[in-house]
Parts: C-alpha cells; sequence; structure tokens
C-alpha cells in the first residue's frame, strides 16, 4: 500500500473542517445554499492557508447530488469519482508549468463541450499569476462571457500580479494566515487520530515555525517520525529544523548583556559543533532578545516554561530597553549582509565581539558628539549670521507644530494603548518620537533625535501605518491620517494664502475653496 502524506491524508474534505477561514466557508456555503454561485472566483492567501482545499470542496460542493447544507455529501457518484480523480469534469490546472497561450486556448475550446456526467465543468487554475501576457489575454475572453455550464476557481499567492481586467471579473477571497491556537487544535486532532504522542511545547514550536501555514505545520510533524519514533518533544523538533537549544542562545545573550566575549564565543563554537544552521541561530538570538524586550515591557510571555521565565526577568533587570533595542537592530542587519556574504562565520563571529564590547559600543557616541561639536564650530565661523537664522527657523516651526498639539491629552494614551495592545515593537520605536499636528486630519510623527534605519522599517510597515491611524481616529473621535516625519527638515512647510484668500479673510468673509 502505498505512503500518503499527513497533509494529503488529512486535507479537509468539508468546509467545516477546514481551520481559521470561517469568514470565507460561512460565505460559499450561503451561496451554495441559495443557489448564487458565482463563475469565477479568485483565492488568494499565503501558502498552506487552505486556497486548494476551498477550491477542491466547492468544485465537488456545485456538483454534489446530495448536497447538505451547503456542503458535498463525499458519498455520491459525482463526489466518489471526484475524490478520486477520474472525474474528468474537474480539471486542475498548475499554471506555473501551464503558462502558455496555448494551454488557455485548450481550456476555450474545451468549454463549449457540455459536461460529461456533471452539472458543471469546473476549472482550477492554482498559482494563476504564472500565467503569461498572452495567456492572460486569452483566459480574459472566457470570464467575459462564460457558458452557464463553466466555473473557474483562480488560485495566487501573488495577486498584485494579476491584470485589473481579469481581478474585476472574480469573486475574491483572501485566506488568512491560520492562528498558533488553531494550527496546535489541528496538530492535536491528527495526532491523535495517527497514534502519536507529542507535547504541548513541541506543538506550540511546529506552530510558530509554521508561520501559519497548516502544510507546513503538517510536513514538520510528518519528518518528525521519519525514524519511526512516534514520541515527539521539543528538543526532538529543535534537532530536526537546526534550532539551538534554548540554553545555549540564554548563555550567548547573557554574554552579550555582561560584556563577556569569551563566554559568548565559547557557547557559540558549541552550537556550531553540533551542526546547527547560523541563520537558525541568528534568528534564534534576535528573537530571544526580543522576547526579553517584551517582558521588560509588559512583564509577560506566553511561550515560555516558569523556569525559563525566571532566566529571561533575571536578563531584563541587567539591560535597558535601549541596549535591546540596539542589539535587535545590529543583529537584524547583520542578518541582512550575511545574505549577500561568502564569509558568514566571520561577520557573525565579528559582531560577537562587537557586541560583548562595552568601548566599541560607548565610544562612538562620544566620538560622534565631539566630531558634530567641531564641524558645527567650523560651520559657524564660515556663516554663523545664516546657519543661526536657519536654525532659528526651524526649531519655531517645530515649536508652533508640536504647540498645536496636546500631548498630556493624546499621546501618553496613544502608547498606552499600543504597550497594552502587545505592539511591542511599535510601541518601542515611538517612546522618543513627537505628534504633531500636521492638519485637521493628518497627525506627524516626528523624531527630533533621528530615526534609524531599522526603527523606519518598523514603523512604515502598512499595518502599523493602519494600527496608528486607526488609534488617532480612536482617541480624537475622526478619522486620522498618520505620517512618519523622520527630521525638522521634513516638515511640511506651511502654505501660504492666495491673494483672494487673504481678502476674505481681512474682510471676515467666509469663503469655501473646492479643487
Amino acid at each position: 500500500m502505498s505512503y500518503t502524506a499527513l497533509y494529503r491524508k488529512f486535507r479537509p474534505l468539508k468546509f467545516e473542517e477546514m481551520v481559521g477561514q470561517e469568514h470565507i466557508t460561512r460565505t460559499l456555503k450561503n451561496q451554495l445554499i441559495s443557489g448564487r454561485v458565482g463563475h469565477a472566483y479568485l483565492f488568494n492567501g499565503g501558502r498552506g492557508t487552505g486556497k486548494t482545499s476551498a477550491a477542491k470542496i466547492l468544485a465537488r460542493a456545485v456538483n454534489c447530488l446530495n448536497p447538505i447544507d451547503g456542503e458535498p455529501c463525499n458519498e455520491c457518484e459525482i463526489c466518489r469519482a471526484a475524490l478520486s480523480g477520474s472525474l474528468t469534469d474537474i480539471v486542475e490546472m498548475d499554471a506555473a508549468s501551464n503558462n502558455s497561450v496555448e494551454d488557455i486556448r485548450s481550456i476555450r475550446e474545451e468549454v463549449n463541450f457540455l459536461p460529461t456526467i456533471a452539472r458543471y465543468r469546473v476549472y482550477i487554475i492554482d498559482e494563476v499569476h504564472m500565467l503569461s501576457t498572452g495567456a492572460f489575454n486569452a483566459l480574459l475572453k472566457t470570464l467575459e462571457e462564460p457558458p452557464e455550464h463553466v466555473k473557474f476557481i483562480l488560485a495566487t499567492t501573488e495577486p498584485q500580479k494579476l491584470p485589473a481586467t481579469i481581478l474585476s471579473r472574480c469573486q475574491r477571497f483572501d485566506f488568512k494566515k491560520i492562528s498558533n491556537d488553531n494550527i496546535i487544535k489541528r496538530l492535536e486532532f491528527v495526532a491523535k487520530e495517527s497514534s502519536i504522542e507529542i507535547t504541548k511545547e513541541a506543538l506550540n514550536l511546529i506552530a510558530v515555525l509554521s508561520e501559519g501555514a497548516m502544510r507546513d505545520a503538517l510536513s514538520i510533524l510528518e519528518r518528525c517520525l521519519q525514524d519511526g519514533e512516534t514520541n515527539i518533544d521539543e528538543d526532538k523538533i529543535k534537532d530536526l529544523v537546526g534550532i539551538p537549544k534554548l540554553t545555549y542562545i540564554n548563555a550567548i545573550v547573557k554574554a552579550f548583556l555582561e560584556y563577556n566575549v569569551e563566554e559568548a564565543i565559547k557557547a557559540v563554537d558549541v552550537v556550531l559543533n553540533e551542526g546547527k544552521d547560523l541563520n537558525n541561530l541568528l534568528w534564534e538570538i534576535i528573537k530571544y532578545v526580543k522576547d526579553i524586550l517584551v517582558y521588560k515591557a509588559t512583564g509577560k510571555l506566553d511561550i515560555y516554561s516558569q523556569k525559563e521565565i525566571e532566566e529571561i526577568k533575571s536578563l531584563a533587570e541587567k539591560v535597558t530597553k535601549d541596549r535591546l533595542l540596539y542589539i535587535i537592530t545590529d543583529l537584524s542587519k547583520l542578518e541582512n549582509d550575511m545574505k549577500w556574504s561568502s564569509q558568514k562565520s566571520i561577520l557573525f563571529q565579528v559582531e560577537i565581539i562587537k557586541l560583548c564590547s562595552e568601548e566599541i559600543i560607548e565610544e562612538p557616541k562620544i566620538n560622534k558628539k565631539n566630531e558634530n561639536k567641531d564641524v558645527e564650530k567650523d560651520k559657524s565661523k564660515q556663516n554663523s549670521n545664516e546657519k543661526q537664522k536657519e536654525d532659528t527657523n526651524k526649531k519655531e516651526n517645530l515649536a508652533q507644530a508640536i504647540a498645536k498639539f496636546d500631548p498630556a491629552k493624546g499621546w501618553k494614551n496613544i502608547l498606552d494603548e499600543l504597550r497594552q495592545n502587545g505592539k511591542i515593537m511599535l510601541y518601542s520605536n515611538l517612546l522618543k518620537a513627537k505628534p504633531i499636528e500636521l492638519n485637521d486630519m493628518t497627525v506627524g510623527i516626528s523624531f527630533p533625535e533621528g530615526l534609524n534605519a531599522f526603527g523606519k522599517s518598523i514603523l512604515e510597515k502598512p499595518e502599523n501605518i493602519i494600527e496608528l491611524s486607526k488609534i488617532f481616529s480612536m482617541e480624537y473621535g475622526k478619522d486620522m491620517k498618520v505620517r512618519i516625519i523622520e527630521s525638522v527638515d521634513a516638515l511640511p512647510k506651511k502654505e501660504e494664502k492666495s491673494e483672494l484668500e487673504s481678502m476674505a479673510t481681512n474682510l471676515d468673509i467666509p469663503l469655501n475653496v473646492i479643487d
């Protein structure tokens, strides 16, 4: 008997079995019950979130002879043929390898023929964004005027690559990343059905490593079974994927915080001698330092044991938030540099020495201040009057902008809201920021001391801008937009009134200017 992979063996056969996509399955079931099934669907989302499973279920449901509450029965002649792959009226095509005009033209010719035994001929086109421009044009004609007996289900991870003409003709459903809790519940079901003994810590680790993809979670679980053992714990998973044990990560970070170069290099050598991947080690260190920062800010952590939390608490008491942010920023930059280097281990070792050396970290700050003073003295000698005037104007501009905003009333509430919601990275990067009311509908967030590249990348993420806009809107009771302003120079200049507006102001006449 041939072996079946876990993700195929436990693929959902009904909408109710799908995990974490209730907002989609509920809508599809309602359409099936009411008989309002569209002719073209676009399923978008990350890998392993259920796009193909939902497409297969929908294809069976529209053709099922005995549907039950919008679900396929999986027992009738049509359903059994579809499940076995022998039903020619349901066509699955991978656009990654079948992306030419000829492939789509063959579909255009087929759609003119009635289904053989089913009610509808259903085409499931996976990775549809891989189609060529010519293929998209050929598909468009069929989507514009589809025969009544044809349904299309397109699936993609990159909808932005699809032409607008295709997008506008499909009902779009966005599949979310599956939460860790939902992944753990499904893994527990699979483990029970497969007689697998797995610890809670191992389930948590698989959920984190899968990054919201159920297929990845099942693949990791399956890899743990390759040696024939059905007892799985956290250490087994870490050995499998090359993640160093937490005791080593703790030792390395502790060495950073105590500026102990010898201990840091010793701990790193132990990890690397065990054959662990350097990139995984770096990722684990960054994650651990981030968790120390989270604990220092909130006093809470979820995925660690009580003993591990005590160790994190001990480290958090030895270090400032600024120091932790510095380490995260530096290691994140190293992670990017290592991608393009052929000497990864050398870069890594140099960074370890740097983070363990007080002189290297503290001296540049002092030298930079001295250098800035010297430069400013030279510039003031050359053109002191002009420089002073420029600085004064900038300070007045910033002071006026900040004066329009009431920090005591709103800003503290907003920071507290971010911290309470667990948005620690966002919260930490805004501690030294100043809110500025640019106009009635826009708030600028300025950084008088400057903004580093890491902080900028965090703050400019679309999801973080949306989060800030939402919190500002709630605080002020109206829709507010947010702009990130790196320095005083970036502040928008005050617009001068037109001659007509000045005249209206002088005469005290209300004037509405329509763009």
